[in-house]
């Protein structure tokens, strides 16, 4: 949902200040690597109970998941290798994040209540792996009403409102399915709408092949009858 609305707005207004931070030396690289370092510590503070640093943390983490791009926008070097790095680094600080929560969970919880962020974790990456597929296909996979800028924001509220984090992680496991749902048809309809005409091209194809083959052998097969007439 971020993705659709705001990430346009948003990325233009970060740019003058990727433009101050390229000034400096910095690189894209070395931002999100500080961002997984702060995913890390935001991990370990929750996971030892203090929810509200660890609340204060995550703020940290988002700052340079939000600025590498703009860094490797203003300073021209956006890659394939930066675009890899900078997805891998945020599914392993998405992990780090639950992570935390899980080991805080069953620290202070009875039952079996720690596996609902891993649960939630689960999810966020088979969101990921449904874009990531999608695209790769050709098709678009964005949207839904828990991406990860939601997903980020409504843990940041569960840690502020430590009382309310189970409550407020059931309804983000709920929200995250429904984005699963809701990724999985898009692309279906699209898949659908393409599968007549790539069933046709490969039922085509088929015999495309062996038409040439056959006008192959009788062209072998005149030539061999002039080299026996002439010879």
């Amino acid at each position: 949902m971020f993705d659709g609305n705001w990430r346009t707005t948003v990325d233009k207004g970060l740019t003058p200040i990727g433009h101050s931070l390229r000034r400096t030396g910095i690189t894209a690289d070395v931002i999100t690597v500080i961002g997984i370092v702060m995913a890390s510590v935001a991990a370990v503070t929750i996971g030892a109970g203090y929810t509200r640093l660890g609340f204060l943390f995550l703020l940290l983490t988002g700052i340079p998941d939000a600025l590498d791009g703009a860094v490797a926008r203003a300073s021209g070097t956006g890659s394939d290798r930066g675009a890899y790095f900078d997805s891998v680094s945020d599914r392993l600080t998405d992990g780090l994040l639950f992570g935390g929560v899980a080991w805080h969970l069953a620290s202070t919880e009875p039952g079996r209540i720690m596996m609902l962020p891993v649960a939630i974790m689960g999810l966020a990456m088979f969101i990921s792996y449904q874009r990531a597929k999608a695209e790769s296909l050709g098709y678009d996979a964005k949207g839904g009403i828990m991406e990860r800028a939601e997903r980020i924001i409504v843990l940041a509220l569960a840690l502020l409102f430590a009382e309310l984090l189970i409550p407020i992680l059931w309804v983000m496991f709920v929200l995250t399915a429904i984005t699963a749902i809701q990724r999985f048809v898009k692309v279906w309809k699209q898949a659908s709408v393409d599968r007549p005409l790539a069933a046709r091209q490969q039922r085509r194809q088929p015999r495309a092949r062996q038409r040439a083959t056959t006008e192959s052998q009788w062209r072998q097969r005149m030539r061999e009858r002039r080299s026996l007439r002439d010879g």
